[in-house]
């Protein structure tokens, strides 16, 4: 059975489960003009480890400032945002880079796949730039390129597949990295709503399988229903907090993604010294 949290601007988990992200008494404001806009005005949350999680709200609640401020790719005038035992506060800008690129998978909307890059490049790209060799992470991005049924595409720049397509590469090149949090933005937003079915069967069917912590950022309630809590934001605070439960299972879900890809405890790497 779900459960409704208390939504009085914050929320926070119970029971004993860990939390994957900790977000406690954030405050980002940002200036239109002379005006100061509360984006997020005291959000508190915790996001246990394996669960997929679905932000809402109307344009301007603060959703998609909250999703970039977990990614650490910007930071609140006050509170702290810790990824497992890692606090995002008092990072440089630098290691916060090094932290996403070891530690976030991100997937957006327009997909972000460089033009110039094949399908193939394109997933191994986060590894190449820590430092890896092709012939070295090749079976890491092989793994994963199957499991999203294109394998036999890997050569293809990406004018050359379709919208579906580019998105299941770059959830693939999210997930090369073994990331202990995806964060999606408005993944089906540029799909049409066939296709936005299958997009977010795979990310539900990778929640599932591979226990991984996915946040998503909606409009669509269709969407958010993939996961298995829903998180509403207003005027930057916390509306309602809906708990279904386990994420649920659906035709939509991809199976190869289990069989082919191992899972992951999702802790996030050390920075480096």
């Amino acid at each position: 059975m779900g459960t409704d949290r208390e939504a009085n601007g914050s929320s926070t988990q119970s029971g004993d489960g860990t939390a994957m992200i900790r977000v406690d008494k954030v405050v980002k404001t940002h200036r239109v003009g002379a005006t100061k806009v509360h984006a997020l005005a005291g959000v508190s949350l915790d996001i246990p480890a394996g669960t997929f999680v679905s932000i809402m709200g109307p344009s301007g609640s603060g959703k998609s400032t909250l999703l970039y401020l977990m990614g650490g790719v910007d930071l609140p005038d006050s509170g702290d945002i810790r990824i497992g035992d890692r606090s995002l506060i008092g990072l440089s800008e630098d290691e916060r880079s090094v932290f996403r690129r070891q530690n976030i998978g991100f997937v957006f909307q327009f997909f972000n796949l460089l033009p110039t890059l094949s399908a193939e490049e394109n997933v191994a790209l986060p590894l190449l730039l820590d430092g890896k060799r092709m012939r070295d992470v090749r079976p890491r991005v092989e793994q994963l390129l199957r499991a999203v049924n294109l394998w036999d595409r890997r050569e293809h720049l990406p004018e050359a597949l379709s919208g579906g397509e580019m998105q299941r590469i770059a959830i693939a090149r999210a997930l090369v990295i073994e990331p202990a949090v995806l964060l999606a933005d408005e993944p089906t937003g540029n799909l049409d709503s066939k296709t936005g079915k299958e997009i977010l069967g795979l990310i539900r069917g990778m929640a599932r399988r591979l226990k991984q912590t996915v946040v998503m950022v909606t409009h669509d309630p269709n969407a958010a229903a993939f996961g298995n809590r829903t998180i509403t934001l207003r005027d930057g605070t916390i509306e309602s907090d809906a708990d279904s439960g386990e994420i649920p299972a659906g035709d939509a879900d991809w199976g190869p993604v289990g069989d082919r890809v191992e899972p992951k405890n999702g802790t996030p790497k050390e920075l480096p010294h």
